[in-house]
């Protein structure tokens, strides 16, 4: 096959439908799904951020975040609260139970990629990994950036 005619986006959506069944089925009914994974992974290792910047990180509409981040609230996986230096701005973080089912869900992906890419080495796996942070990395925007105000800047310096 010539290089042209290799396409990825195929096998990649295809490897993702496999995995993302595999995971559904470790779900209990109603429980997180990919998009919760990701805005809480994102919280996890960015820190607080505004829900706009949320929704740029995400690629989702402002509208859409809001109904996903009124899941996770209702959950108790993350608080919202007003930023104090523009009260017009939402201010995101994961809560202490988000950041235990987190764990519990990053436990169970991983059983579900060492099962899926079992035909990869360690090194091979690391090799995708990489590759692919820096094809997402190059289509999303930074959590953290542009949206964050300067009382939540004030407030991380602060935490270290």
């Amino acid at each position: 096959m010539a290089p042209s005619d290799q396409r990825l986006l195929p096998l990649l959506e295809h490897l993702a439908r496999v995995g993302r069944r595999a995971f559904e089925t470790t779900l209990e009914p109603g429980g997180l799904r990919p998009r919760h994974l990701i805005a809480l992974k994102l919280l996890s290792e960015k820190g607080p951020a505004s829900q706009q910047a949320l929704a740029d990180s995400l690629s989702l509409d402002p509208s859409n975040v809001v109904g996903l981040l009124n899941e996770l609230e209702g959950r108790q996986l993350i608080t919202r609260r007003r930023d104090s230096a523009d009260r017009r701005r939402h201010i995101v973080e994961l809560s202490s139970r988000g950041g235990k089912e987190l764990c519990d869900a990053y436990d169970r992906l991983r059983r579900i990629d060492d099962d899926l890419l079992s035909p990869l080495s360690a090194r091979e796996r690391t090799t995708l990994y990489d590759l692919l942070v820096r094809a997402v990395g190059a289509k999303t925007p930074p959590c953290d950036i542009p949206e964050e105000s300067p009382a939540l800047r004030a407030e991380s310096r602060n935490s270290r």
